[in-house]
Order: C-alpha cells, then structure tokens, then sequence
C-alpha cells in the first residue's frame, strides 16, 4: 500500500514539475508557438513517456509495460481527435497564436483531475461489476459506428451548454486583456472571454474522456497505468497541436483509422464473454497498423480540393 501511494505522489510531483518548468522558464512570456519548438517539445515528451514505460518493463516486467505502452497508442491516437476541435473553438473564437499554448496549459490542469475521478472510479467499478466491461465496449462498438457514418460539420462553440451556461452564469467582460482569464471592468470582477475558450476545452476533454477511458480499461483495469499512459498522451498532446494544426486536411483517413480502433477494442472486450483474450502485444500490434495505415493512405490518396477551391486559388 505504502509503495503504491509512493508511486501515485511521486508521478504527480514530477509531472507537475514538468510543467511548472514548461511554463515557468519556457514559456514565460506568451508568444506563438513555432512548428520547430513544438516538434521538439513532442520529441521531449515523447521519450519521458517512453522511458516511464521502461522503467515499468525494469520493475513490474513485460505485461504491464506493454499494457501500459498499448494504452498509451490508444490514449494518444484517440486525442487527435481532440486537436480537430481545439483548432476549431480557437478559430471561432479568434484566440491570438501567442494565447492558445496558456489555454492549453491550464486545460491540462484540469483534465488530470477530471480524468483521475473518471479513471479510479471505473477501474474500481469494472473489477467490482465486471459487466460493466462488456456495456463498455458495446459503447466503443457503437461509437466507432456514429464515428464512421457521421459527416463532419462546422461546430459553433455558442451553440454548446457549456458556453450558454457560463455566458448567463458568469460576469463576463466585454473585451479579454491578454492571455488573462480574469479581470476587472466598471468595478467588478469578471471573466475574460479568453476563459470562456478554456471552459470549452474542458468540457470537451471531459467529452472525450468518455470515449477513450472505457477503451483503455479494455487493455488493462490497473488504475495506475490507466491514468499514467493517459497523462503521458495529454502531456504531448498540446505541442502535437502545434505540429499538425497545419496538417489537419492532410489526414483525412485518421478518422476512419479512430473508428477503427474503437471498434477493435470494443470487440475485443466483448470476446471476453467467451473466455477469448487477446495477447497484448498482438493488440498493440493491430492498432499501430490501423493508425500507421490510416496515415499512409492519407500520404498516398490525398484529399480531393473543396469544389471551386482550384478557382479561388487561381483568381489568387
């Protein structure tokens, strides 16, 4: 007991470490976030997860680290999805480049408390009602579905509770000042529409969440590599955003890939029904090649230009 409540505190510390240095010394003072500084800032985060992952292979042994790394293909593959939207509510709302890696920042924040809650509270439900673990992947199986089938449309943030909740709840200044969340205007404190963005953020995590928490209790129910494998993916997700915010267009089959991936887990949680168990490594060996094949074809069949797009860049 003592060693798990050592291994919980001491990963939290460090992350948080992490960040503090991130925003404290990297990014102290706003500005926008270049492809070069945020590849590298991937690349960073990347190879601290990888090399918790090995020090989960030195200690506990190869089951546990493949779970672990399998969960976080799944987590990290999965919250691309996240970046579609993200860029979306910061063009809608016009958020400055230089703000959106604080946004992001202080979305982070929050997500790994809303995703601790989530994740300690369906592991210990699935090991107490272990039905739940085929409801859940009858929910991928069906998400994987509505993923595939469903046609994507322009999303206007205004039209989500979260917005219209906050907008009639909360003070909210007429201008924003900067990358500030709060500020005071005709005496009284108020939120910045800055801070409207960031509560969509959350919001949508926590959206998200939904999806992906019952796909990584279909690797593993330890809630420990569960919610580690899933703060290693977010951690990266926020310079991911700035590599491929570019790039979305150029992908265009990942969704099929997402869906995909759902899907395999889904099925693969249901098998367990009758008694078939996949071995970990062919799982995680499946859903690297739906996600690498996704982007290859993405390379090699690239998406067809908007009609009248040829038009409009010729008169340009």
């Amino acid at each position: 007991m003592n060693t798990q409540v050592a291994l919980w505190v001491g990963f939290n510390l460090f992350v948080l470490a992490m960040l503090a240095v991130d925003l404290g010394l990297f990014h102290r003072k706003d500005h926008a976030v270049t492809p070069k500084e945020a590849g590298i800032w991937t690349l960073v985060w990347i190879s601290i997860s990888l090399a918790f992952c090995g020090g989960i292979w030195h200690f506990s042994g190869s089951t546990p680290a493949l779970q672990w790394l399998t969960a976080y293909v799944v987590e990290y593959s999965l919250s691309v999805d996240n970046l579609f939207v993200f860029l979306m509510v910061f063009s809608y709302f016009r958020v400055a480049a230089e703000h959106q890696h604080r946004v992001l920042f202080w979305g982070i924040i929050g997500a790994f408390i809303m995703r601790a809650v989530l994740i300690i509270a369906g592991a210990a439900l699935v090991q107490r009602f272990h039905w739940l673990i085929y409801l859940f992947g009858a929910f991928l199986v069906f998400t994987a579905v509505k993923m595939l089938v469903s046609k994507d449309e322009e999303m206007d943030p205004e039209q989500k509770g979260i917005v219209k909740l906050a907008r009639r709840v909360l003070p909210v200044a007429r201008l924003g000042e900067g990358s500030r969340f709060f500020l005071t205007e005709d005496g009284r404190r108020k939120v910045t529409p800055l801070f409207i963005v960031l509560l969509v953020v959350e919001a949508t995590d926590l959206l998200f969440a939904l999806d992906s928490i019952p796909a990584v209790l279909g690797i593993s129910q330890d809630a420990f590599i569960i919610y580690t494998s899933n703060v290693c993916a977010i951690l990266g997700l926020r310079s991911l955003f700035f590599v491929v915010a570019s790039l979305m267009d150029k992908f265009h089959f990942l969704k099929l890939g997402l869906s995909g991936i759902l899907a395999f887990v889904g099925v693969k949680m249901l098998i367990t029904y009758f008694d078939i168990h996949l071995p970990i490594a062919l799982s995680l060996g499946v859903i690297g090649g739906i996600l690498l094949a996704a982007i290859v074809a993405s390379l090699i069949w690239p998406k067809s230009p908007e009609p009248g797009h040829d038009r409009e860049s010729a008169k340009t």
